[in-house]
């Protein structure tokens, strides 16, 4: 309870406008003791003023929804500065006339308007209409829904709050919707709004066509070393954008790894992002030496068999693959080692999840999958033992010193002095055109018919398409009951100024503009 008082301001500790009284100070003369009414309020004021729980609960409240008022005050004047500094200079570059720049302002001025009214109101799953889900998770699922009064097509990612506070996961879901916010560029997938109601918490992001790198390996098997340069190179730019943001990823894996319409990549599932200079903690990350499999999976464990020739161990691979993306925590086969000792690590253990990722992509699996997830754990803290390359899926010795960089002791890793340069400089990647990658085409052209084409992304015909409908807030009641979730809801300037025809409910090629 003191702890709770201190940190909240509420201890009766005195002011620096308290004057304090002289050691010197004559002695005011005896008074009769007091009596009565007089010595129970003397006893009150003497003693330590306590509250309760509940008193307690309203003022952390009360001080976190002014700190948020404020700041969120602060944020939208700086954002609405960068975003007239961004017209101006664009205007300068393009060399208009001053006319043509009126002309520009008043436009600007007109969406700094709408954009001031529109995010005052309420946005709710009611101006949504589901159209198919399209991805599945431990804490909630993933759906394709249009916006009913643009026709914008959306993913909308559904989080169930019960599940969030439950399992601890507070930290993970504040630390992605605020990389989210914050990351605004090619790399990463692009949120437009996040709100909340009592039930659940909303993240409405762009929507990407081409599916995620998990689904493009399970139907290639393997990738060749042209195709593999590619992806692996916008990864390493794309790693590179989250570590210039003081972020750290620690999640990357195929699964996260998803493919716009052209076949490019951007990053995704930032829920166990941590960062260099923000404080999102995490429980997740903690020393397995005592683990079981049940810490990573939701499925039965398989007990480990002899070691396995390519083609067992890509078959057992693939088998097993979708069952660990829906599963709680998913697999430990792109961590690095350092992650999982407790004894700190820095923004190189993503570099180490590139190397296992681009090993899988030509050899077809993992280099530390197993039959289960402990014996995973096992093999990738003995990596030293375990990084072997199968003699019968041949491949270069650049590709391999590559893998190898990537994959080593922390200190020595690829990008862990230079950052992305110590990338660039590697043989394997010499032939890469790193300014103009994103607008060449792709290794692997995308097959997409319409905006909201879902034909990349794994069928859900159980789940109930229906969107659930935001239960009302009781009368009286100042808000919600989680206030941890305070200050979550966010709408970005463009999803709400962007222009477009309203289309018919469930259209299905309207573009996204």
């Amino acid at each position: 309870m003191e702890f709770w008082q201190h940190l909240f301001g509420l201890t009766s500790s005195p002011s620096a406008d308290t004057v304090t009284v002289p050691a010197v100070a004559p002695t005011p003369p005896p008074s009769p003791p007091p009596s009565g009414v007089a010595a129970m309020t003397a006893a009150t004021a003497e003693s330590q003023v306590r509250f309760s729980g509940h008193t307690l609960d309203k003022a952390t409240k009360a001080k976190v929804t002014l700190e948020n008022y404020y700041s969120n005050l602060i944020a939208q004047h700086l954002e609405r500065k960068q975003r007239h500094d961004k017209l101006e200079e664009s205007m300068k570059e393009e060399g208009l006339s001053e006319d043509q720049k009126c002309e520009k302002r008043q436009q600007h001025a007109q969406k700094e308007t709408e954009f001031l009214r529109l995010k005052r109101s309420r946005l709710g799953v009611e101006d949504f209409e589901a159209l198919k889900v399209i991805g599945r998770g431990a804490f909630g699922e993933v759906r394709l829904v249009q916006k009913k009064d643009t026709g914008h097509v959306y993913a909308m990612k559904i989080l169930r709050k019960a599940d969030m506070l439950e399992r601890e996961q507070v930290a993970h879901v504040r630390a992605e919707r605020d990389i989210l916010v914050e990351a605004d560029h090619q790399w990463v997938v692009k949120m437009f709004y996040s709100f909340q109601d009592p039930i659940n918490l909303y993240l409405v992001m762009e929507f990407l066509p081409g599916g995620d790198m998990m689904t493009l390996l399970m139907k290639k098997d393997t990738l060749s070393e042209d195709c593999t340069q590619f992806y692996i190179g916008e990864t390493a730019l794309a790693i590179d954008s989250i570590h210039k943001l003081g972020f750290i990823h620690r999640d990357i894996k195929p699964d996260n790894l998803l493919l716009d319409a052209r076949g490019h990549i951007k990053l995704s599932d930032f829920g166990l992002c941590t960062g260099l200079k923000k404080s999102h903690r995490t429980e997740f990350y903690k020393d397995l030496s005592q683990a079981k499999a049940s810490d990573f999976t939701t499925y039965s464990n398989v007990p480990a068999t002899n070691p396995m020739d390519s083609k067992r161990r890509a078959e057992s691979w693939k088998k097993n693959r979708r069952a660990l993306a829906y599963s709680t925590v998913g697999t430990p086969d792109y961590i690095a080692p350092e992650v999982f000792m407790q004894t700190g690590y820095s923004a190189c253990c993503d570099w180490w999840s590139l190397g296992v990722i681009m090993y899988e992509m030509l050899i077809g699996y993992p280099p530390f999958c197993s039959e289960n997830p402990q014996e995973t754990y096992r093999k990738v803290m003995s990596w030293q033992k375990t990084l072997v390359f199968p003699a019968e899926v041949p491949i270069s010795e650049q590709a391999r010193d590559t893998i190898v960089r990537f994959c080593c002791e922390a200190e020595h890793r690829a990008g862990s002095q230079h950052g992305l340069d110590d990338i660039k400089n590697m043989p394997f990647f010499k032939d890469v055109d790193w300014a103009h990658i994103r607008e060449r085409p792709a290794a692997i052209p995308v097959q997409v018919k319409s905006i909201d084409d879902t034909s990349n992304f794994d069928d859900f015909p159980d789940v109930d398409l229906k969107l659930p409908a935001s239960p009302p807030v009781k009368e009286g009641e100042a808000g919600y009951k989680d206030w941890v979730f305070i200050n979550y809801t966010y709408k970005r300037f463009e999803g709400l100024t962007q222009r477009g025809l309203v289309r018919p409910s469930g259209a299905a090629a309207h573009q996204l503009v």
